[in-house]
């Protein structure tokens, strides 16, 4: 395993540009969003156009590629890109020991 990897963590330690990547590729691919729209300030509501279950299905998403489970509660505040990647670092940071 990597160096500074803990063998009982499956889960990959995430930065900001990381998950920003991972949110921008799903957003591309699963609802076809073009990249350029794709910005941290960017609202997922209003400026990308996401509804509820959209919404969902990037929770899902995310967790699939992070393994981190966002929660409803998680997504209550959320409203930009940026917001996102703040609560998957929160997310990141509650479960690491």
């Amino acid at each position: 395993s990597p160096p500074g990897s803990k063998p009982d963590k499956d889960k990959p330690m995430l930065d900001e540009a990381q998950i920003y990547d991972i949110l921008k590729t799903t957003l591309t691919e699963l609802f076809e969003i073009e990249p350029a729209r794709i910005h941290k300030d960017a609202n997922l509501y209003e400026d990308l156009e996401i509804d509820s279950i959209d919404a969902i299905d990037l929770i899902d998403h995310v967790k699939r590629q992070t393994g981190y489970r966002l929660v409803a509660e998680d997504f209550r505040h959320v409203r930009t890109i940026g917001d996102v990647i703040a609560a998957v670092l929160r997310k990141q940071a509650q479960d690491t020991p």
